[in-house]
């Protein structure tokens, strides 16, 4: 068996596969639900309920899609470029540091000033995080699958040293956690006393603009070049190095708002257990989406909706909540597969 590139793609073959991957999920969770004892109908439509059956349902939903929507922008926009960005978990937690250095009263701003200062620092914090792996594989040829998924071990460390330190919170009884921001460093929720925060728009607004970037402009056919074949880029007089370092900036900035989504929207505070893992379900996103900066709002919303809905699907029916788990992790196989299938032809001997 070999693998032949195909010319291109029909568009049948790129819509068939993606949606033929989210039915094999779906199927191999069936399989393990009747393996539990319950019936695959009633508890898909339970998760569906969970997701979005009523307005705090789908509310909730949209609260968790937020973080997932600036990490899977991430992955994709490295990802179109082949720098393999691993550390958007690394990335969100020095955007939640940085937003507690500068949102705890550092900075005496009114508060529409205040948030947007907080949010560039955070985003070239952010930048600058993903630059050192993007240096070290551009000079060096270190592989940047390394470097970006220590650093994620690396970041979490250094948040655990902060909070026991000079971050803690005096008043939070021992705890490690860090003080809250102020309330001019606080997003406004979009509807009171509900959890959606202002968060969500700016990550609408993020993917949005980074489509642009994408399809609209120079940087991103150069990105989109480098991706595609970074030897034939160079030969057409694209600088590969300096696109990738571009990108760096870009995914790392991007990736690093959801930290500050999640402190300044959120949890109002700094905690090592911030994030379960928003920076590597990012990567599903951005698979699921194809890589499309529009795409990952979909399919951020989409993942989102299968973990709060397992959550409430899990009361219910008593099916474990981990068959979300198990979905994300299958979506994520299938996906790669289907990409595999749309880019390449099987040929057996």
């Amino acid at each position: 068996m070999r693998l032949e590139p195909k010319p291109q793609p029909s568009l049948a073959e790129t819509l068939f596969y993606p949606l033929g991957a989210i039915v094999a999920t779906f199927a191999v969770a069936a399989l393990l639900v009747l393996a539990a004892g319950a019936s695959p109908f009633s508890v898909f439509a339970l998760v569906a309920k969970g997701a979005a059956g009523s307005q705090f349902a789908l509310l909730e939903t949209l609260t968790r899609a937020t973080p997932l929507i600036f990490t899977g922008l991430a992955v994709a926009v490295a990802f179109r470029a082949r720098l393999w960005n691993i550390g958007a978990e690394a990335q969100l937690y020095i955007g939640a540091v940085v937003t507690i250095v500068l949102g705890t009263g550092a900075l005496p701003l009114p508060a529409p000033i205040l948030l947007p200062v907080i949010m560039l620092a955070v985003m070239a914090a952010g930048a600058l995080l993903l630059l050192g792996p993007a240096v070290l594989k551009t000079s060096f040829g270190v592989d940047e699958v390394v470097t970006t998924l220590l650093l994620n071990f690396i970041v979490l460390l250094f948040v655990s040293m902060l909070l026991e330190g000079v971050l803690k919170d005096p008043m939070g009884l021992g705890w490690p956690q860090s003080k809250r921001v102020i309330a001019d460093a606080q997003l406004p929720r979009l509807i009171t006393g509900k959890r959606l925060h202002f968060g969500f728009v700016i990550a609408i607004a993020a993917a949005v603009v980074t489509w642009v970037i994408m399809k609209k402009t120079a940087l991103g056919y150069e990105m989109r070049a480098v991706g595609h074949n970074p030897d034939a880029a160079r030969f057409a007089g694209i600088p590969v190095n300096r696109v990738l370092m571009k990108t760096a900036l870009l995914s790392g900035g991007l990736a690093a708002l959801a930290g500050f989504s999640e402190v300044a929207g959120l949890k109002g505070n700094l905690t090592l257990d911030l994030s379960p893992g928003f920076g590597y379900t990012g990567i599903v996103v951005a698979m699921l989406a194809l890589l499309n900066p529009l795409g990952v709002v979909a399919a951020a919303i989409f993942v989102a909706g299968i973990f709060v809905g397992a959550d409430a699907m899990s009361r219910s029916a008593g099916v474990p909540s981990y068959i979300a788990e198990v979905m994300v992790a299958t979506a994520l196989l299938t996906m790669v597969t289907a990409i595999m299938l749309t880019r390449y032809r099987i040929r057996w001997r």
